[in-house]
């Protein structure tokens, strides 16, 4: 098999990975217009409900796509076509089941699921039926990177989140409206932008579902043409189906569900201690929402390349340890990694030394040198270790180690609320608790993970080509446009057109050092890069400038 064949499942991740990382752009411009209706209070309700949202949709459906992608990948590996199909027909019947039983748990759970903090009440009732919606959404999902393809998924990506942005705005401002004029974002502004928002989210994974159902049945004159290939040898019935299906899921959604706990968990002791130490609640709030909806938001972009590469390999660790074929399942983690780290790393980097120009072109200029660009220095680099272990723990999933990122998961939030506690108890480092505290979960889990890869595969990580090269670019990089930064921004007016300018002129010659940098020091080798999607451009604009 070629090179390049094997590394299909690059080319999908790549397509998603772009998508997802269109969609955190999409969600990064509107999160500013958002900011000025309904306010840091308000972000800080959204925010809440919305992490209490997100357990329950990680308990119910959060986990399909991985479980249905793993499953329908193996028996497709196998011509098993009888048995895919059934796959996908037993987990809608899952989805629908679970995912309305988890809606109407939190519509009507919403008064003591949000405690203390009843301005998040009506938006978490509102955002309540699409755990529902995304269930079924999952399913679809699910099986079409089964099929290893990604484009449909991709695309739904981008609507979804199209729609989230418009409609966030708009409804947010429909609720308010009876409360305007108001020198003042009060409580009842506060509360329902706050709904107004989560209308967006429900409107935009509605619509991602409706285009995956289109698609889908698009899609069945080949799925006909498959069956009559058939090779099954045995018809699973729907009962084995779902015990499939709930040892696939149940591991994810202990693993997934453990980390977003910690999330909340983040918040109350945050909440606790700084209220303890003085702090108003209004205060806790507000800077809570600027951790949440600025920090955070940040940061996941370049996540995004990691969740569609770990979404991408999971078909194709799958399929080849369903087949035994453990070379091509190395070769596939091998260069997973060393693409994730490649793009990481510049990252974390382009985070740390621009974070004043990022966070004021996009959430006003008065946040260029506030909170929220202070948090994004100090923990920037959290960037590198969220990829690495995001990507690692789809590997496991794909090996069908469901039950080695639960533990691994497990023993990070301990470590993560040892490090949070012991921060805001002793020091007065305040919401920086919440960014170390957070690193040092990541930093865990992608030791963790890495070493069970190399303990059930015997995978030898590269170190120089893949972390220590990388590293060396990304710090000629951050000198050179943090040099570019200093003196635009002496020059520049302080405001959103400064920083964009500043932006525009750093970003492209921060792109062009560091890939001059890494191709120069040998990072890939011309067979390596023919592999990778637009791999022959890189290598013809890598000859150009007589780097290869």
């Amino acid at each position: 098999m070629s090179k390049s064949k094997k590394n299909t499942f690059l080319v999908q991740g790549m397509i998603l990975a772009g998508a997802s990382i269109v969609c955190r752009v999409i969600g990064l411009l509107y999160r500013s217009p958002l900011f000025g209706i309904i306010g840091e209070e308000g972000m800080g309700y959204y925010s809440f409900a919305y992490n209490i949202y997100n357990i329950i949709l990680l308990i119910a459906s959060f986990s399909i796509p991985l479980a249905v992608s793993k499953a329908i990948s193996a028996r497709l590996a196998k011509r098993e076509y009888i048995n895919a199909q059934r796959i996908f027909r037993g987990a809608l019947v899952y989805a629908v089941v679970v995912g309305g039983a988890a809606s109407l748990i939190a519509y009507f759970g919403a008064p003591s699921f949000v405690g203390h903090q009843k301005g998040a009440e009506l938006a978490l009732r509102t955002i309540s039926p699409t755990i529902f919606f995304s269930g079924i959404l999952g399913v679809f999902r699910g099986y079409f990177q089964g099929h290893n393809t990604m484009i449909p998924t991709s695309i739904s990506q981008i609507i979804e989140q199209i729609l989230n942005a418009v409609f966030s705005i708009f409804m947010a401002y429909v609720l308010i409206m009876p409360y305007l004029p108001s020198k003042t974002i009060t409580y009842q502004i506060a509360e329902h932008g706050a709904a107004g928002s989560a209308v967006g989210t429900e409107v935009g994974v509605l619509t991602g579902l409706v285009f995956c159902m289109i698609v889908y049945k698009m899609y069945q004159p080949k799925v006909r043409i498959q069956m009559h290939h058939d090779r099954t040898k045995y018809v699973e019935s729907y009962g084995n189906i779902l015990k499939i299906l709930l040892l696939t899921i149940t591991p994810v959604i202990f693993s997934t569900a453990i980390y977003n706990c910690s999330a909340t968990i983040d918040q109350t002791i945050f909440s606790e201690i700084m209220v303890g130490k003085g702090m108003g609640s209004k205060m806790v709030s507000s800077v809570y929402g600027i951790f949440s909806g600025q920090y955070n938001v940040l940061i996941n972009v370049p996540l995004a390349m990691a969740s569609a590469l770990s979404n991408a390999i999971v078909p194709n660790i799958s399929g080849a340890y369903a087949l035994g074929e453990t070379k091509k399942m190395n070769d596939s983690i091998q260069m997973a990694i060393k693409v994730t780290m490649m793009i990481a790393i510049p990252c974390a980097a382009g985070l740390a030394v621009l974070n004043g120009p990022i966070n004021g072109l996009l959430f006003g200029a008065k946040y260029g040198k506030g909170l929220g660009a202070n948090m994004l220095r100090a923990g920037a680099v959290s960037v590198i270790f969220y990829c690495l272990s995001t990507l690692t723990n789809g590997i496991l999933q794909g090996m069908g180690k469901m039950k080695v990122p639960v533990r691994h998961s497990a023993i990070s939030v301990v470590v993560n609320i040892i490090v949070l506690w012991a921060l805001l108890t002793y020091t007065e480092c305040g919401i920086y608790g919440m960014v170390f505290a957070t690193m040092a979960f990541s930093f865990v889990m992608s030791v963790l993970n890495a070493h069970s890869i190399k303990k059930y595969t015997g995978y030898q990580q590269e170190i120089s080509t893949t972390f220590i090269k990388p590293c060396i670019s990304a710090i000629i990089m951050g000198i050179v446009i943090g040099v570019i930064r200093f003196i635009m921004m002496k020059f520049l007016p302080f405001g959103r057109v400064g920083f964009a300018v500043c932006l525009i002129v750093a970003i492209p010659i921060g792109v062009f050092v560091y890939f001059a940098a890494i191709i120069g020091m040998k990072a890939f080798t011309e067979e390596e890069l023919r592999s990778v999607p637009k791999g022959y451009f890189i290598i013809k604009f890598a000859k150009k400038f007589r780097l290869l």
